[in-house]
């Protein structure tokens, strides 16, 4: 290969690492949008929410029946966004392993 086509590829597959990365940033809607989404497509009620950084909240939502999960964060303009999802939601609650002993 030579070293020109040795850089095309580079830059190419920067190219679709870049791509990839854009499609995959946060989705924001208005609050209101966004909980009827969870509720309405995937029957996900708030199951936790906190602070995040000094004026974010930070929500988790899952469905019960179906596994799915989504992590919102609503930002102070009222905006709220998506920032992850998955499956096989499982609620816990245990203590953390006591300092020093093994994981």
């Amino acid at each position: 290969m030579t070293p020109q086509m040795f850089a095309l590829s580079l830059g190419l597959a920067a190219m679709l690492a870049a791509a990839q990365v854009a499609h995959s940033a946060p989705q924001c809607d208005s609050r209101e949008a966004v909980t009827a989404l969870l509720a309405d497509r995937y029957g996900e009620t708030r199951r936790a929410f906190g602070i995040a950084g000094e004026a974010a909240v930070m929500e988790l939502y899952a469905a019960d029946e179906t596994g799915t999960w989504s992590i919102t964060l609503t930002l102070p303009d009222g905006r709220m966004c998506l920032m992850a999802s998955g499956s096989n939601y499982e609620a816990v609650t245990e203590d953390l392993p006591a300092k020093g002993a093994p994981a």
